[in-house]
């Protein structure tokens, strides 16, 4: 056997990253082990040090070392908008833009029901809760627009066409089955300005 055990367990550790195929993944492997070995522990402590200091925000569900998460803590945040995003990491891509000052509710995953992500994977019953309390004036689905991506837009546009507020979309400025987080500023930045109700 080529690998051993051990260095096959890493390999398929380094797969399941996004964007991280077996070959790539072997490259990381093979790199790390021949690296300093003070690198891999160092690389190891801080693994560990993040994995088990982020947690969910109970309000927002962003991942955040603090709960409330700095955005759903601060004052000055605009709670008239909600933006409704996949992954925690689209937060800070949004962020990014300096376009936005609202709050996000982070969804973890979209409806995909071969995949088992159903309502209660996307928490929409939090999602129903947090919109209710604050009332607020637009929810923003800052989704991909992918199969999966536009049946969960349409499951919550559903869920929440009894509640006041307007319901947008970005604009298909993205690209269909793209990612937010390969999205350029500018591409992104145009998507938000002409996104549009649902």
């Amino acid at each position: 056997m080529l690998f051993s055990d051990n260095l096959e367990k890493l390999i398929e550790g380094f797969s399941r990253f996004p964007g991280i195929g077996r070959k790539t993944a072997q490259r990381l492997a093979w790199h790390l082990i021949a690296e300093d070995k003070s690198f891999a522990s160092s690389l190891a402590e801080s693994i560990t040090m993040v994995a088990e200091s982020f947690r969910p925000c109970s309000r927002c569900l962003m991942l955040s070392e603090s709960d409330p998460c700095p955005i759903c803590a601060s004052q000055t945040r605009d709670e008239s908008q909600i933006c409704i995003v996949e992954h925690s990491a689209d937060v800070l891509i949004i962020e990014r833009m300096n376009d936005y000052n609202g709050l996000y509710f982070v969804l973890g995953h979209l409806l995909s029901p071969i995949d088992g992500f159903g309502p209660k994977e996307i928490h929409a019953e939090q999602l129903i809760k947090m919109v209710a309390e604050l009332s607020p004036q637009e929810i923003i689905l800052a989704l991909k627009p992918s199969a999966e991506g536009e049946a969960t837009m349409h499951y919550i546009s559903e869920i929440l066409q009894d509640k006041p507020c307007k319901i947008t979309r970005l604009s298909i400025g993205l690209p269909f089955g793209g990612d937010l987080e390969y999205s350029s500023n500018n591409t992104l930045r145009n998507a938000w300005a002409r996104r549009h109700s649902v």
